[in-house]
């Protein structure tokens, strides 16, 4: 491809996925449909502009979004986190694909050549878009609601149901095997060996290596070690047959309890949100458009069977392990597509002769349209599920609130004043994240059980990272001039509404950081001043009372008295 081409395709691609994006988000779909509508318009099997036909390849590059995208879910999820979630991951999730692929495979047996092929089909399509799901719960700011936690250990389940799948595949063939020459013994032992693998490099490896850059100020080289691990975990995942997403969540789960979480998140969301876009629109333009229009009303009825079965079994399952009925209807919809490892495995069926050409581009041409409903199918349970809310759901103290309303206090800095502060929230009981670009401040931090992460105050992708919009204040103690009124800046210019109190050299600076936007500023050498004088008073037997009286006046019109004295 000459760069002439390769850029008007990004320009056909940018062009067309702006103007979608823009439109579906304003009519309350969400960015996701905007995407893969895009794809539809600029992909091969429709008329007009075509942005490649490479379809495939451009999917498998851009699966590294999906990989990324599991990877900072990780991040979120800590180990204690995930064990408190077991009974829906292999109890809720184990029976959502049993159920769900018998119930599948009985309507398979309908059309399908024999019952192994109805079977395959049936666990394939029980199987949900992880990609598409995790990316509108996100969106929506709802992965901590039950629904989004449920949704979420469905999905892990599934990706851990990824590896049986494929062995049943062979299984269920009469032309031999489709993988690597090893016995089952063999391919055990290298699946632990490369799980072990993983774990030595996210637990004991990448946080050495991150300690010695994060001392040489080597931000390059801290990004680049992580995204190395990452598609690594990813790499060795996938060589032993499971997800590679699955790899990725290993090991932002690792990671999850470091003290550089929150700026490993920071450095990788804009490369993620890039990827993931460029994945919902090859989704989009490996829809082939002819071939369903064919036979329109025989794949209308594929695709309004199968959700229709997968929610209704997911609904009843949830109302099982005692979700509210609006809860259940929720999970029921946003699981009710198929997801984007059944491309791998009807394309593992289809080489070894499971199911013929003709069922593997409907079940593609599936998979595909019912990721594009997704968005349309979570408005629907959002609709149905509002007829079952009660009042005593609504004031359910235990219910858990989104991210961004948990009320904190974030500090900037663990120097002397950073630290006072901290255990001043501590002692009051105030929740409070601290940050500091000193390692051995962080060290230091942790060591006193403080709440405290490595990162860079003025990156604005670190300060999303730390959800600052539900932050009730955030406070600014760093020493140094410039790096203060870079975090002002930020905070100001992205989160307006956000307060700010900073800690200020003197009335000059002080003045200079307010008009920058801060709250409120503390000139340090005017407050050490009265603190100073106050004592001198009480060494000569000034009341308090006067002394009080003395220090407003001193500290009235924003220190009026003291400006312009050296």
């Amino acid at each position: 491809m000459s760069i002439e081409s390769f850029l008007m395709s990004a320009l056909l691609l940018l062009f067309v996925t702006s103007l979608s994006v823009s439109f579906f988000k304003k009519i309350g779909l969400g960015s996701v449909l905007g995407l893969l509508i895009a794809g539809i318009i600029i992909g091969p099997n429709t008329p007009g502009p075509m942005m490649t036909n490479e379809v495939e390849t451009l999917m498998h590059f851009t699966e590294l979004g999906v990989v990324l995208f599991l990877f900072v879910i990780g991040l979120e999820m800590r180990p204690k986190k995930l064990w408190a979630m077991r009974r829906e991951v292999f109890g809720f999730g184990s029976l959502q694909i049993i159920l769900c692929g018998g119930a599948l495979a009985l309507y398979a047996m309908t059309f399908a050549s024999s019952w192994k092929s109805a079977v395959l089909i049936g666990l394939t399509l029980s199987l949900s878009s992880t990609a598409f799901v995790l990316q509108i719960l996100q969106e929506r700011a709802e992965m901590t609601m039950p629904y989004g936690k449920a949704s979420f250990a469905v999905l892990l389940m599934q990706d851990l149901a990824v590896v049986p799948l494929l062995a049943l595949v062979p299984l269920l063939s009469q032309s031999g095997t489709l993988t690597k020459n090893h016995s089952f013994l063999e391919q055990l032992m290298i699946i632990f060996a490369m799980l072990g693998g993983v774990f030595v490099l996210g637990r004991y490896i990448l946080p050495f290596v991150l300690d010695r850059l994060v001392k040489e100020l080597n931000k390059e080289g801290f990004f680049l070690s992580v995204m190395l691990a990452v598609v690594f975990s990813a790499w060795a995942m996938e060589y032993v047959g499971l997800s590679m997403a699955l790899g990725a969540f290993m090991m932002g789960m690792l990671l999850s309890t470091s003290v550089y979480s929150y700026q490993i998140q920071a450095y990788i969301e804009p490369f993620k949100g890039v990827l993931m876009s460029l994945f919902f629109v090859s989704v989009g333009m490996s829809i082939d458009i002819a071939t369903i229009a064919k036979d329109a009303h025989i794949f209308a009825i594929h695709v309004g069977a199968i959700v229709l079965i997968k929610a209704t079994v997911i609904f009843f399952l949830a109302l099982i392990f005692k979700f509210t009925k609006d809860v259940a209807v929720k999970i029921a919809f946003f699981l009710s597509q198929s997801g984007e490892f059944g491309f791998v495995i009807f394309g593992a069926a289809k080489s070894l002769g499971v199911i013929s050409s003709y069922t593997f581009v409907i079940g593609i041409g599936i998979i595909s349209f019912t990721m594009l409903l997704t968005p349309l199918l979570t408005k629907i349970g959002d609709f149905i599920s509002q007829k079952y809310v009660k009042e005593e759901d609504k004031d359910d103290d235990n219910a858990p609130s989104r991210k961004e309303d948990i009320s904190h206090v974030v500090v900037a800095g663990y120097g002397r004043v950073g630290y006072m502060i901290s255990l001043m929230l501590e002692k009051t009981g105030i929740p409070f994240i601290v940050f500091d670009q000193s390692i051995k401040r962080v060290r230091f931090g942790r060591e006193n059980n403080h709440n405290i992460f490595f990162g860079h105050a003025d990156d604005i992708k670190f300060l999303e990272s730390l959800h600052i919009t539900g932050a009730l204040l955030v406070v600014v103690t760093v020493g140094e001039e410039k790096i203060s009124r870079k975090i002002v800046s930020a905070i100001k210019t992205n989160y307006p509404s956000v307060k700010v109190v900073v800690r200020a050299k003197d009335i000059d600076d002080a003045d200079s950081i307010i008009s920058m936007g801060a709250n409120w500023a503390v000139p340090e050498v005017a407050e050490g001043s009265i603190f100073f004088g106050k004592g001198v008073l009480r060494e000569m037997g000034v009341s308090e009372d006067s002394i009080k009286i003395l220090t407003e006046e001193l500290r009235a019109g924003d220190y009026q008295m003291l400006r312009g004295k050296n």
